[in-house]
């Protein structure tokens, strides 16, 4: 019988399917070109003037209306490209709508913003800056302050013919972000043939995480990032967790497709080990209660804690090297 018409005119078994059939394809094309997570890149090709002149504008609260929210402020590089909240809090202390993901390796995502609205890097940048409850600048305002500075006028005209202007400081921005990568980890050293990288409860995890089906949706060298996903596919998350906002409604806000109700990008797992609270509310605590998160509501399955542990153990050592961070 042809699964299509079998699951066809319920979207939520017709995606469950489609699961189903991408773990097959992924196990095939494991055995076949090898596995299916890749070793990050040790060099992107970024620009070093244009990531430089990005880094010190990553860190200026003047990108900010009241000058007191930068970059940095939601995306603390020291500790894992994230802040540690459920939310992030933005100028006049204003609570975010959906937890902040770690800005490392944001570059290997195929769209940007956990809804997708944005196609680049570049893109991105509008989001907080004009967002009310972000930065709640206007861009003539940011210029301008930037032009009243010492150093960003001569910076800027040493990397760019036309000096300060809105696009080239999205460019630097976006060039540093793009260099934000975590290369080097225990994982990919294993990847690469360092045997004795991982532990052997870790290279369980990295098998069971594959056997579960984990890696249907978490795969590729940023381990996820290159897809959007329904959130509660096989339970429903959102009418067992109530009080649902416009920002769960997810890719639907951009589509207005119904397919795309509750979809999120599925988010990289590089750096999961140093970003908790996880999920794009938040609402999970440790890396171990996504975890079972997943379990309950993408995969539907259940497992023994001891996998699950091996699992967690196994995500732990994604996490690679990056001269920004000291944890």
């Amino acid at each position: 019988m042809d699964l299509q018409r079998v699951l066809e005119g319920n979207p939520k078994r017709l995606l469950a399917g489609r699961i189903a059939m991408t773990v097959v394809c992924l196990a095939f094309a494991a055995a076949a070109h090898g596995e299916p997570i890749k070793p990050i890149p040790e060099d992107n090709g970024t620009d070093g003037d244009k990531a430089a002149l990005g880094r010190m504008l990553f860190h200026d609260t003047r990108l900010s209306k009241d000058d007191t929210v930068s970059c940095a402020s939601c995306h603390e590089l020291s500790s894992g490209g994230d802040d540690g909240r459920r939310v992030s809090v933005g100028i006049d202390d204003s609570p975010g709508l959906v937890n902040s993901p770690t800005v490392f390796n944001a570059g290997s995502n195929f769209k940007q913003f956990w809804d997708g609205r944005a196609e680049t890097l570049s893109d991105q940048i509008d989001g907080p800056v004009q967002s009310a409850i972000e930065m709640g600048s206007l861009w003539p305002e940011v210029v301008a302050k930037l032009f009243q500075d010492e150093q960003y006028p001569g910076l800027f005209a040493d990397i760019y013919p036309d000096g300060i202007n809105r696009t080239n400081i999205k460019d630097a921005l976006a060039e540093f972000i793009k260099s934000l990568t975590t290369p080097n980890s225990r994982f990919d050293r294993w990847l690469k043939g360092e045997s004795d990288a991982i532990t052997p409860l870790e290279k369980r995890g990295y098998t069971l995480f594959k056997f579960y089906g984990c890696v249907s949706c978490h795969q590729g060298a940023n381990v996820g990032g290159n897809m959007f996903q329904v959130f509660g596919v096989i339970n429903e998350f959102f009418k067992r967790r109530g009080n649902i906002t416009e920002a769960d409604m997810g890719r639907y806000n951009i589509t207005g497709n119904e397919a795309d109700m509750h979809a999120f990008k599925v988010p990289s797992l590089r750096m999961a080990a140093h970003t908790a609270p996880y999920l794009h509310d938040g609402s999970a605590a440790t890396l171990r209660d996504a975890v079972d998160a997943m379990f309950e509501f993408q995969l539907g399955r259940e497992a023994p804690d001891e996998d699950k542990d091996a699992i967690v153990a196994f995500i732990e050592t994604l996490a690679g090297e990056s001269g920004e961070l000291t944890q």
